[in-house]
């Protein structure tokens, strides 16, 4: 029997036992070494031959990501390591680093307890290493720590070893700093890294050798002995006196903490329903006989299996033929199989327990993000928060007529296998809109649908994804109803910024029907909202809000329900051009209302009310917001001219311009709507000598003086005139 079935079997028999089940995933800037590292622990712990590790790419199994060399989807895979004489299974999850798949790094924290943070030993902490800290830190994630690429200080920047020490020292640091920012007591002192107890790793994921204080202590190696080693090009004898798998995998099972421990720590983080309650016990317990709760992380499409869900089982176990709800749609699934992932193989077993990694098919309601359970009423997790939003859209459709209903179908299926994708399909023009992260995240996508589910497509070049807000006060503005019998006053006002953010960060359910009134009123009152308001909030739109603030109408109870709905349309297409509206507050201060119900319908109330906060937001003063994008662009010194006079062009703004040795890094924000076509534009401007990287950092206003162009250009793509309506229009 080869290794591989060997370990499949011990995989089988530890997943058992909680206290010896280890979920982790790795997480870093781009190109810091995620999936050679992820590779090579497997390797290691002979799951595949050690020959194709790190050239394998057994996790990038998809074969787009091969072919561009990154991480598209967070894969998983599971292995067996023994530690200090007892065998563990570590469930890891690779995720990816490219700020268009953000999304995914955000699910895939959610299945786990702790994370091996990732930097570059030349590259140090980058933006998106600090976002991934913060993703793992909010969902409670242990990270542990390695500087990879250690191999390239000492050959290629030939530091001495007092140098590579004092760079050491300040990556910790900065880490340290982040978790020390991004926790509350006492975590924040508990879960630092440090070298000496191991929580920290040096090494090489290419060359397959890494090293921590407590296997220099056993092994007998110094830092010396790493540094000859490396000037010596003998990295081979390394990777056997030290190897990587094991020195990581050690850490892993000393500092990463079990299911039964993690999950009392992370149940009350994720999970607002009633600890006391008989699931609450269960799941911070990691009970095996209490009621199934397993949150679904994502969803993979399969062609012989169909869709599979995988995720986390917080308690219970699920067995093929379980019957379970996924919470908030009507009817039961029934499991048809259960597996263990190891890369791109699913191996069925019988039942797996809580605290583990589960692969399961017959879930067809659930998409990343459900709550599945045994239990019909279980109060779902807390919605996942995505730190980005969709800012880029293409329209695409189907080149054969005879593929449009495929093409609906498949569309679906994305949506589902990737939240961080939405999808319109607008009945007017019949085109189908996708709109994604970046223009990556889109090109990834439509290959996809070409050559996974076969749909020839034709897709538009990429659009710009904008929303509506107002610049001050306005209102109040009477909206009539077409009968003229009932009329409502609205005012609108930007929202309070830190209720923005409160929304945006998921500090503040928006989700569903407002369950604690009281609650929420203190909760906003706390961030700066009027008493009176506050106590007043009927409803929530995205990050817009709708207060209800009159005093004594009668019956506007029976028509307050119509008046929440055309809030909400009014939000998901604006006034200005019909892009979604972002940041607004929405007060109704009057209404008079027919005493016949009859006369107050939703033929008649509806329009009112949308007319109502149109016709207040061009009070306002409607403005339109652009998503805007940070810049990180590492660059020769000779070169630093072209990248930022290319940046400028492009309505850069530059925020900062440091030194790092013979290199500058060049920090800058500029519209997403102007990066377009950047990769290749940079890359010739720097003669391929620059690195760069970005992030989301969400909308800013359009400068006054592009506004009036813009909103022509999107009404007119939109089939509308190009001048948006007046005040006057809304007043009927």
């Amino acid at each position: 029997m080869g290794r591989k079935e060997d370990n499949i079997k011990k995989a089988q028999k530890l997943m058992l036992d909680p206290r010896h089940i280890r979920n982790i995933g790795t997480a870093a800037h781009i190109d810091h070494g995620k999936t050679t590292l992820s590779d090579n622990l497997i390797a290691g712990a002979g799951m595949m031959s050690e020959e194709l590790a790190g050239k394998q790419l057994l996790l990038d199994y998809d074969e787009q990501e091969q072919a561009r060399g990154i991480t598209i989807n967070a894969a998983n895979a599971s292995m067996v390591h023994t530690y200090n004489g007892e065998e563990y299974l570590i469930n890891l999850i690779d995720t990816p680093g490219h700020v268009d798949f953000g999304g995914d790094v955000t699910r895939a924290m959610r299945a786990l307890d702790g994370v091996i943070i990732l930097v570059c030993a030349v590259e140090g902490v980058m933006p998106q290493t600090e976002t991934v800290i913060r993703q793992a830190l909010k969902e409670r994630v242990r990270p542990i720590l390695f500087i990879n690429k250690v191999d390239r200080l000492i050959n290629e920047l030939k530091v001495t070893p007092q140098q590579m020490q004092q760079r050491f020292i300040g990556i910790i640091t900065e880490v340290n700093r982040r978790i020390s920012k991004f926790l509350p007591e006492p975590l924040n002192k508990t879960w630092q890294v440090k070298v000496e107890d191991g929580s920290v790793a040096f090494g090489s994921a290419f060359n397959k050798w890494a090293i921590s204080v407590p296997y220099m202590k056993k092994n007998k190696i110094t830092f010396n002995d790493i540094y000859e080693y490396c000037k010596n090009n003998d990295q081979k004898t390394l990777a056997k006196r030290s190897p990587l798998h094991e020195v990581l995998l050690d850490a892993v099972i000393h500092h990463i903490p079990n299911p039964l421990e993690a999950q009392k720590i992370r149940i009350p983080v994720i999970w607002k329903g009633n600890l006391d309650s008989e699931i609450g016990k269960a799941m911070m317990n990691c009970d095996p006989n209490g009621p199934t709760a397993f949150m679904v992380t994502k969803i993979i499409m399969d062609p012989h299996a169909g869709e599979v869900a995988v995720g986390r089982l917080f308690s219970g176990t699920v067995r093929k033929g379980d019957e379970l709800y996924v919470i908030g749609m009507p009817d039961i699934n029934r499991v048809q199989t259960v597996a263990l992932s190891v890369g791109a193989d699913r191996i069925p077993v019988d039942a797996m327990a809580a605290g583990n990694i589960v692969a399961v098919t017959g879930l067809k309601d659930a998409i990343a993000g459900s709550t599945v359970s045994s239990l019909k009423d279980m109060e779902p997790f807390e919605k996942i928060v995505h730190y980005t939003e969709p800012v880029v859209t293409i329209a695409v459709e189907a080149k054969h007529m005879k593929d449009l209903p495929k093409l609906v179908e498949v569309l679906r299926m994305v949506a589902k296998a990737d939240p961080s994708i939405q999808v319109e399909i607008n009945q007017e023009t019949g085109e189908h809109l996708l709109s994604g992260m970046g223009e990556l995240h889109l090109e990834v996508t439509q290959y996809r649908i070409i050559n996974e589910y076969k749909v020839d497509i034709k897709a538009s070049q990429p659009i710009v994804v904008y929303r509506e807000c107002v610049k001050g006060k306005g209102g109040p503005f009477e909206g009539k109803s077409p009968n003229k019998h009932n009329r409502f006053y609205i005012e609108v006002e930007p929202l309070e910024e830190a209720v923005f953010e409160a929304i945006r960060s998921g500090e503040i359910q928006t989700e569903g029907r407002i369950k604690d009134t009281k609650a929420l009123a203190k909760k906003l009152q706390d961030l700066g909202m009027d008493r009176e308001e506050a106590k007043g909030v009927v409803a929530f739109k995205d990050t817009n809000i709708f207060l209800d603030v009159t005093k004594g109408i009668q019956y506007l109870h029976e028509t307050i329900e119509l008046c929440k709905q055309a809030f909400e349309e009014a939000m998901n297409l604006g006034p200005l051009a019909q892009e979604k509206v972002m940041g607004l507050k929405v007060r109704l201060v009057d209404a008079k209302l027919h005493e016949d119900s009859i006369h107050r319908g939703p033929a008649q109330v509806i329009p009112a009310t949308r007319s109502a906060i149109y016709g207040a937001m061009c009070l306002g003063e409607r403005i339109l917001l652009e998503p805007i994008q940070k810049v990180f662009i590492n660059v020769p010194q000779e070169y630093m001219g072209d990248a930022v006079r290319e940046l400028q062009s492009r309505r850069g703004i530059i925020e900062d311009i440091k030194q790092e040795q013979e290199n500058t890094v060049v920090i800058a924000r500029a519209p997403v709507a102007e990066m377009f076509g950047f990769a290749s534009a940079i890359r010739s401007a720097t003669q391929g000598r620059a690195l760069w990287s970005t992030e989301n950092a969400g909308f800013v206003r359009v400068p006054p003086e592009l506004q009036a162009k813009i909103v022509a250009e999107i009404r007119t793509r939109k089939g509308l005139k190009p001048e948006p309506y007046d005040a006057s229009y809304y007043a009927g």
